[in-house]
């Protein structure tokens, strides 16, 4: 890959953050490493896995596969590789390794944890089943291990609706996301399923601080503005949304819309970033909220990662802890098929 050529890929995004200023100078600066790590790659048989929230030239530019939590917790099952990198969190890092107990995975960033999937612990899911023998307990995919092998089904953004409105039990307890979790009930209510719904305290972060004023208050400016939010968004901001969804499936919304439409995305500028790219022809408006942690892995620490992976944070898990939580993952594949 040459500098012209990278920059082409990078121009058209807008500076919403300092990460996401390319100039000539930047890239010229990022092209030397981007070269070594994917000579790197070739010669210690690894493969990078990105998370759409990460800065968009590590996308672009060394990712072998990409997307949302799901569609990268099925990339996982087809890795052919001895190496992992997984440039994200360590949640999506043990879901990788669940998946490929023989492989050696690796996270590059410095942060490594999750608001979200920091909000809850194995022994607090034991806790709750004793207080709640009689539910069938899922867990969103942004938990640890150790949370997914005390539950019985796991779920993502994109088919959380599809698969609790399957469980055989009406009673239910969900963790650990709050604000997905009350987006979940009132979509159930909406359609006439009829579930009783456990929920936990935990919330991201990044999406938490979204609200509805703010909405009002870009449409005021935006003549036919779209409004795409992540369901881990507040309820009341799903009600003003256009369309709720998941990362990917917000893609796919943005897609089918006509040219010239604005947008405003309320989901981690990751995604913002991606999406002008993708899509040049469309406008992408509002601030950068971003995710530290998402944020913290850069091509810089990738690269170490592939120069000195005897050094870099290796996922490692218990095996009984594993194979608890790989047949919760299992579970999800599994529904999500039917």
């Amino acid at each position: 890959m040459t500098a012209d050529e990278l920059y082409k890929k990078l121009h058209s995004i807008q500076p919403g953050a300092v990460l996401c200023n390319y100039s000539m100078e930047r890239v010229e600066q990022m092209l030397p490493i981007v070269n070594e790590i994917n000579e790197l790659k070739r010669e210690r048989n690894a493969v990078i896995l990105a998370h759409s929230y990460v800065a968009p030239e590590i996308i672009l530019t060394v990712a072998d596969f990409d997307g949302d939590s799901f569609k990268l917790s099925q990339d996982a099952t087809k890795v052919q590789a001895d190496t992992i990198v997984f440039a994200a969190v360590r949640f999506m890092g043990e879901t990788a390794k669940i998946l490929n107990p023989t492989k050696n995975v690796l996270i590059p960033g410095p942060l490594t944890g999750c608001s979200l999937a920091d909000s809850i612990t194995g022994d607090e899911v034991r806790a709750l089943r004793e207080k709640y023998p009689n539910h069938t307990f899922a867990c969103y995919i942004n938990t640890t291990a150790d949370v997914k092998a005390e539950c019985d089904v796991c779920v993502t953004s994109s088919n959380v609706m599809k698969i609790v409105s399957s469980l055989e039990n009406d009673k239910i307890v969900f963790v650990p996301d709050r604000l997905m979790g009350q987006n979940l009930q009132k979509e159930m209510d909406k359609r006439g399923i009829k579930k009783e719904i456990v929920l936990h305290s935990g919330c991201c972060y990044v999406h938490e601080q979204y609200d509805p004023d703010m909405i009002n208050f870009f449409r005021s400016q935006n003549p036919g503005l779209k409004v795409v939010s992540h369901p881990e968004c507040h309820p009341g901001v799903a009600l003003l949304s256009d369309y709720v969804g998941s990362t990917g499936q917000m893609v796919s919304y943005i897609k089918e819309q006509p040219e010239k439409t604005p947008f405003l995305l309320l989901t981690e500028c990751g995604l913002n970033a991606r999406m002008q790219y993708e899509f040049p022809n469309k406008s992408f408006i509002g601030s950068c909220s971003m995710c530290k942690y998402m944020k913290s892995n850069s091509l810089e620490n990738i690269l170490e990662t592939l120069r000195h992976p005897e050094k870099a944070q290796s996922i490692q898990l218990d095996e009984d802890i594993r194979v608890k939580a790989k047949r919760c993952i299992d579970a999800m594949f599994d529904y999500a098929a039917r």
